[in-house]
């Protein structure tokens, strides 16, 4: 299981914060999960699945880059 928690200073709002995660299923697939929203309140989740953990690892990084692109940093 890998993870990445990122976070979204924000001056006149709430920071925000974004998550990916990977990890094994019951089903012997790759799940990434993908986690944001603002801190305190309900975040939203999505959930991709791949074959191998190849494909995983670069849709991941993927998000990684595009939530960097967005203004994230790592924490």
């Amino acid at each position: 299981m890998a993870i990445c928690i990122m976070y979204k200073p924000a001056l006149r709002t709430r920071p925000r914060y974004y998550r990916v995660e990977i990890a094994m299923n019951l089903f012997e697939e790759v799940s990434v999960m993908r986690e944001w929203g603002v801190k305190g309140g309900k975040g939203r989740t999505m959930i991709s699945i791949f074959g191998n953990l190849r494909d995983a690892s670069l849709a991941a990084d993927g998000f990684r880059r595009k939530a960097l692109r967005k203004g994230y940093a790592r924490s």
